[in-house]
């Protein structure tokens, strides 16, 4: 009988009523999650009965529930002034960014409640400071239902990947379109966290793995970071969740769906994503990804014990992760005094594959009389391992020369609160200046068919280089490069950037004509134009060579319109422009 009492108080070591620390997934049998109210009375509850958690609210979503923040610090360093100044690891855990996904939330409720009042991991939070989002995604972690996730197993009700306004957060890091993440940038740049979780579930195939991860490892990367994750993470935290009963593998994206075999391929992140945009901001970033076949508890447990791991490697070695993030700081800065610094700012999967033996299952494959295709079937009760190839490295397939500084005119209002809520350092003109600079003008504009995350993205374009001598009004922004968070700012500007915001629309109304010719009148102005300009009329003659142009009055009318003083000069030319050190100097003594 005494085992007994000694196995329950091991397993719930406050199972009275009024101290009962059991979260509603446990109490459950791991049946349940909690909606928003009940999550934060137990939050609430868990501060008030210690002193080392201190709950903030951090924003609004767009239906006016509150965002919220839990802080856990053994020496109550509650400010990010206080644990930067005390030397303190900051370790960033976000869960609920896909509500339908919510083990982290779960997970990380219990992790805090033995932190603290169950007492069980005693001196994990001496020199680490957590800094915890249990749900991001308020608005639709209420949408709950459950029908919310086909493909997952459990638990009974959770809620809707999207916000309110029908954004996926994770794709909405770089524009900051929803007022989540305008209020997680604020929050983001208050702390300057050392580390980023974000914790998430699959969708897809079924393998033996109950969790996998994903890390920026290639160019997008410092590489201090990466050597730190390789070592850190690769080396110790992921081998020792291992450890724990758990199978962890990298990030599974299959080439085809429906044979496995076929191999691997790395779905590529960016900035868009969480762990993209850590690699912008010199930190790096943990995607976890549970597997959705397994159970609800199994998916919790793992997701707690990776934790766990994580927090146990910066108590032994902290000092390793807070000096990679000051190398990779300090590298930025020292590019921004090399001459000609380039920059590589998109990537694909390299064509050479590693060799990778896939944890899968057994599985069959039959013609679908429902879908005309394949249809696998898995049978997770024969566990199976596949030799595949597996396009896991990134390599750039954009690369640009950085200049010194960025300057945005101030009619550029949606750029310029991007780079307020971004936190990146700036200035303003306090009066008018002309600079030499390099822009860019954009021509043959073509936009996705259909919108995505609200917005009709640009997804074709040419833009030629600019070099002109531009007068600056008063109020026009400059934004430095040398900078930590120099490479977050080529993201948002640099057209060949697949985040940047010409891509997601911010200057779509420069490629608007606004003034206009009548035909009778360019009738008149091309014979005048063809009469004084013989190779005029010989590149006339090349493009009627084109049918479809040969065919529209309107387009053989406004070859001439475009090659005319009438012509607006400044179509398609961006807002932004690039310009030297030098000229950064000059302006820099103009606001002191």
């Amino acid at each position: 009988m005494r085992a007994i009492a000694l196995l329950s108080a091991l397993l719930l070591p406050l199972a009275a009523p009024a101290g009962d620390w059991r979260t509603d997934a446990e109490a459950s049998g791991y049946r349940r999650t909690p909606d928003l109210a009940a999550t934060m009375a137990w939050i609430e509850r868990l501060a008030a009965a210690t002193d080392t958690v201190r709950v903030e609210r951090f924003g609004t979503s767009a239906e006016g529930r509150p965002l919220h923040v839990v802080v856990a610090s053994a020496d109550r360093a509650f400010t990010p002034e206080r644990a930067h100044a005390r030397g303190h690891s900051v370790l960033w855990v976000q869960a609920g960014i896909h509500p339908g996904e919510i083990e982290g939330k779960d997970a990380g409720l219990a992790l805090l409640r033995d932190l603290t009042v169950a007492a069980r991991h005693r001196g994990l939070l001496d020199g680490t400071v957590l800094v915890f989002i249990p749900v991001f995604n308020v608005d639709g972690h209420e949408r709950s239902g459950p029908h919310n996730r086909v493909n997952q197993d459990g638990p009974e009700s959770v809620g809707w990947r999207a916000t309110a306004q029908n954004l996926n957060l994770n794709r909405d890091h770089v524009k900051a379109d929803a007022p989540e993440m305008r209020a997680w940038l604020g929050l983001w740049n208050r702390w300057r966290p050392h580390l980023l979780v974000d914790l998430h579930t699959t969708n897809g195939a079924d393998y033996e793995y109950d969790l996998t991860w994903y890390l920026e490892e290639w160019g997008n990367q410092a590489q201090a970071i990466r050597d730190w994750q390789q070592a850190a993470l690769v080396g110790r935290v992921f081998p020792a969740t291992d450890r724990r009963g758990h199978v962890l593998g990298p990030y599974i994206n299959l080439v085809d769906h429906r044979d496995p075999r076929a191999g691997l391929v790395n779905f590529g992140s960016g900035p868009r994503f969480s762990t993209g945009y850590a690699a912008l901001r010199r930190r790096p970033g943990l995607l976890v990804e549970t597997h959705m076949l397994k159970s609800y508890r199994r998916r919790v447990r793992a997701t707690y014990h990776l934790l766990l791991e994580l927090l146990r490697e910066l108590d032994s070695n902290g000092a390793a992760l807070r000096a990679a993030v000051a190398t990779a700081e300090a590298a930025a800065l020292a590019r921004a005094a090399q001459e000609a610094p380039r920059l590589a700012v998109a990537f694909r999967p390299a064509d050479t594959p590693e060799d990778f033996v896939l944890r899968g299952v057994a599985f069959t494959q039959e013609r679908s009389d429902v879908s005309g295709d394949t249809w696998i079937r898995y049978d997770p009760s024969r566990p199976q391992r596949y030799e595949v190839p597996f396009r896991r490295a990134m390599v750039p397939v954009a690369e640009v020369a950085l200049p010194a500084a960025y300057v945005l005119r101030p009619s550029a209002a949606e750029a310029i609160a991007r780079v307020a809520a971004h936190g990146l350092a700036h200035f303003r003109l306090a009066a008018a200046a002309a600079v030499a600079a390099r822009g860019w003008r954009v021509s043959g504009p073509t936009w996705a068919p259909l919108p995505f995350e609200g917005r009709h993205a640009l997804v074709s374009f040419e833009a030629a280089d600019l070099a002109r001598s531009v007068a600056l009004p008063a109020g026009s922004l400059v934004v430095p490069l040398d900078q930590p968070a120099a490479d977050l700012a080529v993201q948002l500007f640099e057209p060949a950037a697949p985040d940047s915001l010409l891509r997601w629309g911010f200057f779509d109304a420069h490629f608007e004509r606004k003034e206009y010719a009548d035909p009778r009148k360019l009738e008149r102005l091309a014979r005048d134009m063809l009469a004084a300009d013989p190779a005029l009329g010989e590149a006339f003659a090349r493009a009627l060579a084109d049918p479809a142009f040969a065919a529209s009055p309107a387009a053989r009318l406004d070859f001439f319109h475009r090659r005319s003083p009438w012509a607006d000069p400044e179509l398609g030319v961006l807002p932004v422009w690039r310009i030297d050190r030098a000229e950064l100097a000059r302006l820099r003594e103009q606001v002191r």
